[in-house]
């Protein structure tokens, strides 16, 4: 393959990774411009601990919010995350991002407080976040160790949402989310294929 044909592949898979985080992002806007015309119809499909009806609102929890507020908080770093976290491969993103949501859902219906209501996509955030994180290093990778290390760098201190810190935030969808991440950097490693000696005769 020549150079010129893999600067072309690295720049189709920019343009996916783009489009892709940028047609989700519109997706997340028309949701909240759905809910608030309709006063806030949709807010039901969140996630109410330990109520076994309330699984099936673990994936759209994580696409709807509390208002504009929630969602422009969440607009930037997912973008950011998820640009970064795509550039690997869509099919890839998409099992990391599947198993993001089922982690953080899951984890919220399993801990949060009795009677609580959780939607938003930080757990998401936070799930690309350990994802990024991590994946340079599970995939032997040095370009994605060192984008792993910047984006440690430029927010790294979100982790301090996965304690019980402040009122009103899942820390719980914060936490299993970023532990989705990891674990989905090993679900969905790269498998080097071994190269062969050549044989001389």
């Amino acid at each position: 393959m020549s150079t010129r044909a893999l600067e072309w592949s690295r720049t189709d898979r920019a343009m996916a990774a783009g489009k892709l985080m940028l047609g989700w992002l519109a997706l997340l806007w028309l949701l909240e411009v759905v809910d608030l015309a309709t006063g806030h119809s949709l807010d039901p499909y969140g996630i109410t601990p330990r109520e076994f009806g309330e699984l099936r609102d673990i994936v759209p929890a994580a696409f709807l919010h509390f208002g504009f507020d929630h969602l422009t908080a969440n607009t930037f770093p997912l973008l950011v995350l998820g640009f970064l976290a795509a550039l690997g491969g869509i099919r890839r993103f998409l099992g990391v991002v599947a198993t993001v949501v089922l982690a953080s859902g899951l984890g919220v219906w399993l801990t949060s407080p009795e009677g609580s209501l959780t939607l938003g996509a930080s757990g998401v955030v936070f799930g690309l976040f350990g994802y990024v994180l991590v994946r340079g290093f599970v995939d032997r990778s040095a370009v994605d160790v060192v984008v792993g290390l910047l984006v440690a760098a430029f927010y790294g201190s979100i982790l301090w949402g996965v304690l019980p810190t402040a009122s009103g935030v899942s820390w719980q969808g914060h936490l299993f989310g970023v532990l989705g991440g990891v674990a989905a950097a090993f679900f969905f490693r790269r498998h080097r294929t071994p190269q062969r000696a050549p044989l001389t005769p």
